[in-house]
């Protein structure tokens, strides 16, 4: 676990102003504002159903917003066209629970992947790849520490490898923008502890601005620079890391009204 918590760049990377998300009748997100600046690892915290992965998605343009303005690196994502928001993805890197790698392809493979947003036509097989890409590949493997696992097949691996190549895989984009939604909610507390490191640690090098969601309060404790708490689509909850104390993190868990639980599922998280 980390403890030194560097300060942020001051520019805004990511911006959310009153944003409202409604599926049917039912308040997903109900007017959140939410500021990330560049170089910053904001960790999202509430229970499942309070919003949390609704709001990342509404910051790629997934989700499309209900009310509010939502702007990343410059761009309205609530206002873009399917051009622009085509163009802002390959900006911002997606970390997902469950991987997504493609299993029968090799580690070097799934990382190459992300590179096709870089490229004109889409290519099959590692050796289509430009060799510089192939290169570039294979460092990022390295710097998540399974270059030596390059040919293996992704189905072969471990859960919290497959997170690393999934990781490598975003960092192919060279996205300047990096949201991660439970990254670690299928895995041990020790891969769980690396892949954090690994998410804090490309924030700060890369200066990579990061919005992660999690369940866990110790993980948000020991490698976020910011947490922002969500309960019921409403942030109840922002503060620096530094200083916050575990019984005040779990207030978002403690002080829920039961109508919260109405919320829907088809917001989970």
């Amino acid at each position: 676990m980390t403890t030194d918590h560097p300060v942020a760049g001051d520019d805004v990377v990511v911006s959310a102003r009153r944003v409202v998300k409604k599926f049917g009748d039912t308040v997903a997100l109900g007017g959140v504002d939410l500021e990330v600046r560049r170089s910053e690892l904001v960790v999202l915290l509430g229970l499942s159903g309070s919003g949390k992965s609704t709001l990342l998605r509404c910051l790629n343009g997934l989700h499309p917003t209900t009310d509010g303005a939502v702007t990343v690196n410059g761009t309205r994502v609530d206002l873009a066209s399917r051009a622009e928001l085509r163009a802002l993805r390959r900006d911002v890197g997606f970390v997902f629970q469950h991987f997504n790698l493609v299993g029968r392809l090799s580690c070097l493979e799934n990382v190459l992947i992300g590179a096709v947003g870089r490229l004109r036509l889409p290519r099959y097989g590692k050796s289509t790849y430009p060799k510089r890409m192939r290169t570039e590949a294979l460092a990022h493997l390295d710097r998540v520490g399974l270059a030596e696992l390059a040919d293996r097949r992704a189905d072969t691996l471990s859960g919290g490898q497959q997170q690393r190549v999934a990781i490598a895989r975003t960092l192919m984009q060279q996205p300047t923008v990096l949201l991660a939604d439970e990254p670690v909610a299928s895995l041990d507390p020790e891969n769980a502890g690396v892949v954090m490191d690994l998410l804090f640690r490309v924030c700060m090098e890369d200066k990579l601005t990061v919005l992660c969601t999690l369940h866990q309060v110790d993980l948000a404790l020991g490698w976020a620079h910011r947490v922002i708490g969500l309960r019921g689509g409403e942030k109840v909850l922002d503060r620096p890391a530094v200083g916050l104390s575990r019984e005040d993190a779990m207030e978002i868990y403690r002080r829920v009204d039961p109508a919260d639980a109405t919320i829907a599922t088809a917001a989970t998280s």
